[in-house]
């Protein structure tokens, strides 16, 4: 009867100690990276998703989290910077609609056609970020 009792405690005791995952490593950081997103600092979490890849390649389930936060931090960085590049742009036009040299409205019509190739671009990468989510 001792012997069986010294093998049940014995095969719950390696039961109990099993490797932890990839994934189970990985999950501490990819809670660290769902903080970032949530509080805004999407240049942050990105860089954080950069560095969960490299460290946890075979973390696959946590990679496919990140991905998606990958994917919306991305979304919220373009959708920010095509705000900025809005308004950068109607100030400079309302600049250079009230400029009489015509030197300087020239630059503000070269700063306008560069805003607007940024505004385009970066409406270009919202386009696609949407496209990859709906194919997920």
């Amino acid at each position: 009867m001792k012997n069986g009792l010294w093998i049940i405690a014995l095969t719950i005791l390696i039961a109990s100690c099993k490797e932890m995952t990839e994934d189970d490593k990985a999950s501490t950081l990819l809670s660290e990276i769902e903080s970032l997103y949530e509080k805004g600092e999407f240049s942050t979490t990105l860089d954080s998703i950069e560095a969960l890849r490299s460290k946890f390649p075979r973390a696959v389930q946590s990679r496919k989290r990140a991905l998606v936060l990958w994917q919306n931090a991305s979304l919220k960085m373009a959708q920010i910077d095509i705000a900025h590049t809005d308004s950068a742009l109607q100030s400079t036009m309302n600049q250079m609609e009230s400029e009489d040299n015509i030197y300087k409205r020239n630059m503000l019509g070269v700063k306008c056609d560069s805003l607007r190739a940024r505004y385009e671009a970066m409406c270009g990468v919202v386009r696609m970020i949407h496209l990859r989510q709906k194919d997920q």
